[in-house]
C-alpha cells in the first residue's frame, strides 16, 4: 500500500489528501442534518465535495510544482 501511495505524483497525493478532507467534511454535513437522507443526494454530497477539493488542490499543486521546475532548469542554465 505504502508503494501505491508514493509512485503517486506529489499533486496527485496533495489532491487525495484534500479530497479526503472534503469527504469529511461533507461527512460532518451529513450527520448534522444539511443533507436529504436519501442515497442520490448523499452520493453527490461526496462525490462534489471530494472531487472540487481534488481538482481545486491537484491543479494548484501542478502549477506549483511546474514553477519549480522552470526554475531549476532556469538556475542550472546559468
Amino acid at each position: 500500500m505504502k508503494t501505491m501511495w508514493l509512485r503517486r505524483s506529489l499533486p496527485v497525493r496533495v489532491g487525495l489528501g484534500f479530497a479526503a478532507a472534503g469527504v469529511l467534511l461533507a461527512l460532518i454535513g451529513i450527520v448534522r442534518g444539511n443533507v436529504p437522507l436519501n442515497l442520490l443526494s448523499i452520493v453527490l454530497a461526496l462525490a462534489i465535495s471530494g472531487g472540487g477539493w481534488f481538482l481545486v488542490s491537484w491543479a494548484i499543486a501542478t502549477a506549483a510544482v511546474d514553477v519549480e521546475q522552470d526554475l531549476h532548469e532556469h538556475d542550472s542554465d546559468h
